[in-house]
């Protein structure tokens, strides 16, 4: 029987898989598995803890956690209790967090580190559903439980009825609510998006489908914010379903260091990580010497034409198998070694993929399958796959989505994966979900050929003041493969020539000045010098010489620092507000526009 409930899943993965090294964690510097026994029994007993405090059915648990095993633990008892979780973006400020947990009523919290327990500490009194707050780490904070003592109160009710979780676990049905995820909130309010068990399970199974054959000898790393319902339902629960390991990376910044200690065969990712690698393999190789650099961009050559045979379902001949086999052995081995060896395939989604890279990464025998969805559709639409794969398009929609293009170009998708609607907001439901069932993306597309095809945000197409509609994400996706870009948003809208705000990538750019003898001593000071402006005019210039002319960037301001969280220019899943980023530069793009027509 196929599994029907996120429970049901839970229950297979540990009776069924039944393993050494179920989960995997780094603490005190070396790696620790977590067998399916520890597993089942640490949500168990968190699970009847929680009952022990007063959790009933579909109430609200909010988690307040980096991922790590005990997230797991949290999100698995809160929904084997019959409740549902709010996880909560770690790198949400207090603020934020008191936001979503008045506008979820949540009964309970679980935090992870003082430094999120501060934040509830902070709040908690403006806070009035919230009854209890469980901490995951030392110290002790007053007012607040340890899991440990929460996990001892669920050990004395198993004790009495060891079937207790499971019995209860087998009660909830699949309509039941799972989640509230609350959107990222790029333009007012975050929603609380309403996800039952269904529509997750539903999109486990149709994953399944794009992912191939993977199983319990497989292992993810885990890095993307748990809280993001792309790493939840793909490196969670689709995960937990097959019995593959999930190792919990320490953090982004130790991502590269952790693949090559856990040597994972499959991850998920934003497009951000896969840039980052591209840029850092580009400048390795700009540094070598010119004999490397021209084996280099011929195996890089040899690559891409054994990586489009593929795409085409077509047997390369001998030739060009023999180069393979020698580029193999001088390049794409040793860009192989730094993902730990044994990566299959990547998994992309949150934002769009520059094609380029996606066909970079196939190039060099690491598989990048893009998707697309959003979290109201739990949140997989479409998604390349290895034996059905078209580079610059998110794949064909997985099995059971239905899509369709609306007239004026927006993307509608139907099926069990579709939110319940948003939590308490009947009419913003109504505005995204329409009264035959289709919901409303806000993005523009094209089927080509039964692949999907993103072209832009419905709200972020840039119309001049001639008339002429521009694309921005597709252009500013191909700057940013270049290494000396960090980020990049188009201007114009209403204007009569696109321009552009840019973020230098300041590490190659300090190394660029350092090799033309530029010197600056801050980055305020580096922007504003002629010779990095000219510098970054001209490489706009060579990189956007094939667009139409009026899709151009004409003109740009060099920013002196990145975009961030804390500013409020980037969400937590750490995409440009545009709306935001573009009112406050206000003043720096009114001058990019001073004077004449570009």
């Amino acid at each position: 029987m196929p599994t029907r409930t996120l429970c049901e899943i839970f229950y297979h993965s540990v009776e069924d898989h039944r393993k050494p090294d179920h989960l995997r964690v780094k603490r005190d510097g070396a790696w620790r598995d977590v067998s399916s026994e520890e597993f089942r029994r640490a949500v168990e007993e968190l699970s009847m803890g929680l009952r022990a405090l007063g959790v009933e059915r579909q109430d609200r648990v909010a988690l307040l956690s980096e991922n790590r095993p005990e997230w797991a633990y949290a999100d698995l008892a809160t929904l084997c209790a019959g409740a549902a979780d709010v996880p909560i973006y770690p790198n949400l400020m207090p603020a934020q967090v008191l936001y979503v947990l008045n506008d979820s009523q949540a009964k309970v919290a679980l935090v992870s580190t003082p430094a999120q327990a501060r934040k509830l500490a902070e709040v908690r009194a403006k806070a009035p559903h919230l009854r209890y707050v469980i901490r995951f780490d030392d110290p002790p904070v007053e007012g607040m439980l340890s899991l440990d003592e929460v996990r001892a109160r669920g050990r004395e009710a198993l004790a009495a009825d060891p079937q207790a979780v499971k019995r209860l676990a087998a009660e909830v049905k699949p309509d039941d609510l799972a989640t509230l995820i609350y959107t990222s909130g790029t333009t007012g309010d975050p929603k609380g998006v309403m996800l039952t068990h269904d529509n997750i399970v539903s999109n486990v199974h149709a994953g399944l489908g794009a992912f191939g054959e993977i199983g319990t000898t497989d292992v993810a790393l885990s890095f993307l914010p748990l809280c993001h319902i792309f790493e939840r339902m793909g490196g969670h629960y689709l995960m937990l379903e097959q019995g593959v390991t999930i190792a919990y990376a320490e953090s982004v910044e130790k991502v590269p260091a952790n693949m090559v200690e856990v040597r994972p065969t499959l991850m998920l990712s934003v497009p951000r990580l896969y840039e980052k690698m591209y840029a850092r393999v580009l400048e390795k190789v700009a540094a070598d010497s010119p004999l490397k650099q021209r084996i280099f961009r011929w195996s890089l050559g040899v690559g891409r034409r054994a990586f489009q045979a593929r795409v085409e379902h077509r047997r390369p001949g001998l030739a060009l198998r023999a180069q393979h086999a020698l580029a193999d052995r001088l390049v794409f081995s040793t860009i192989r070694a730094r993902t730990g060896g044994r990566l299959r395939l990547f998994v992309s989604g949150g934002a769009p993929l520059a094609r380029e890279i996606a066909e970079f990464f196939g190039a060099v025998g690491l598989l990048i399958l893009e998707g697309y969805g959003l979290t109201e559709t739990s949140p997989v639409i479409a998604v390349n796959r290895p034996d059905a794969m078209k580079p610059g398009t998110v794949g064909p929609p997985v099995q059971g989505v239905e899509v369709k293009i609306a007239e004026d170009g927006e993307i509608l998708t139907r099926g069990p994966h579709v939110m319940k609607g948003y939590f308490n907001k009947p009419e913003a439901t109504a505005e995204v979900i329409d009264r035959e069932g289709w919901f409303h993306t806000g993005d523009v597309g094209v089927l080509d050929g039964g692949f999907l095809a993103i072209t832009d945000r419905k709200k972020d197409i840039i119309v001049t003041s001639g008339g002429k509609n521009i694309a921005p994400q597709p252009i500013e996706n191909l700057l940013k493969t270049h290494p000396l870009i960090g980020e990049i948003v188009m201007i114009g809208n209403k204007r009569n020539f696109p321009s552009a705000l840019l973020v230098p990538n300041f590490e190659a750019l300090q190394k660029w000045a350092r090799e033309n003898a530029v010197t600056a001593a801050s980055p305020d000071e580096l922007v504003r010098d002629p010779r990095v402006i000219e510098l970054y005019d001209r490489t706009i210039k060579e990189l956007t010489a094939h667009l139409a002319q009026f899709e151009r960037i004409k003109k740009i301001a060099l920013l002196p620092h990145e975009f961030t969280l804390e500013a409020g220019e980037l969400t937590p899943t750490l995409k440009v507000k545009r709306r935001v980023v573009e009112q406050k530069y206000k003043d720096v793009i009114d001058r990019l526009y001073e004077g004449a027509a570009a």
